[in-house]
């Protein structure tokens, strides 16, 4: 399975039984698929097939989809003259002539301007032969599409997992920044009652009390074996493929969530700022998630 990008773009020209088919695929970003096909009013017969196509590739983004075909032959629909229609049209003009001593000034492009002068005759069109044409276009064009999104989602995994990786190097040094955190309290509770107490003997059960309340209040374990756990669960979805996106956005939530608690946790100026970086990576993998199918 492979992470596909929701931006792309496909394009495809062929020619099949006399016809030239243009089909362009493109798409951005969208919750949902929102797929629009612009095409001749003489192929609209076969919009609904091109969207189910589209829809059998495609599971989120906006897509459009433009489709242009024109006749290799010239002779796709034949023109003549309704010659009773152009004689009733001379005889009743040159009455007028006659009658009204009108200026005569018939002339051809007058008449062709008139309503039934020609009589166009166009061929049969099998239109399942023409859709299934159709469809074949359509079908590299998304081919094409494809491939460019799949090279792109190659790029987002990538640098996804790269991103995770760093998060990971960071909850390490908080989880080991958290330890001394306690260390340095408690150390620094005993020499503060030494400097206060002097010479009477400091209760050394009544330090490690206190050592364990503040230790308890600043805890970050559950926060970063969660964290921990959610960065698994992404390279899992990053290995499973497309479509991840929905998902992805859901877990980032829950990421973001452990790091603001652990945030709030964090007395010790140094890992705050570790917390700070944390939330930028997080930030940086919602931007890129947004692109992924």
């Amino acid at each position: 399975m492979v992470v596909k990008s929701m931006t792309g773009y496909g394009r495809a020209i062929h020619s099949l039984n006399g016809r030239e088919f243009t089909v362009e695929v493109r798409s951005v970003n969208n919750r949902y698929l929102d797929c629009t096909v612009k095409m001749p009013r003489s192929l609209s017969f076969g919009e609904d097939a091109v969207k189910q196509a589209v829809k059998a590739v495609i599971s989120r983004g906006k897509v459009d989809v433009s489709i242009s075909v024109q006749a290799e032959t010239a002779d796709q629909a034949r023109v003549t003259l309704n010659t009773g229609v152009v004689e009733g049209y001379l005889d009743a003009m040159h009455q007028m002539v006659r009658d009204y001593g009108v200026c005569d000034d018939i002339s051809v492009s007058t008449l062709s301007r008139l309503p039934e002068v020609f009589t166009v005759e166009r061929p049969e069109v099998d239109e399942d032969a023409l859709k299934a044409d159709l469809l074949t276009v359509v079908g590299e064009a998304l081919d094409r599409f494809d491939q460019m999104r799949t090279a792109e989602g190659a790029a987002l995994k990538k640098d996804l997992h790269d991103r995770g990786e760093t998060i990971l190097a960071l909850v390490s040094q908080v989880e080991q920044g958290n330890a001394q955190t306690v260390i340095d309290y408690r150390t620094k509770l005993y020499n503060k009652l030494r400097e206060v107490l002097e010479n009477t003997a400091i209760d050394e059960s009544r330090i490690l009390m206190e050592a364990a309340i503040f230790a308890d209040k600043v805890a970050v374990d559950e926060e970063t074996v969660r964290l921990r756990s959610h960065l698994d669960q992404m390279n899992t979805m990053l290995a499973g493929g497309s479509p991840m996106g929905r998902k992805l956005d859901f877990l980032l939530q829950e990421m973001n969530r452990e790091a603001n608690t652990i945030g709030s946790k964090c007395t010790d100026v140094r890992l705050a700022r570790i917390v700070v970086d944390i939330k930028a990576e997080l930030e940086k993998i919602r931007e890129q998630t947004q692109n992924i199918e």
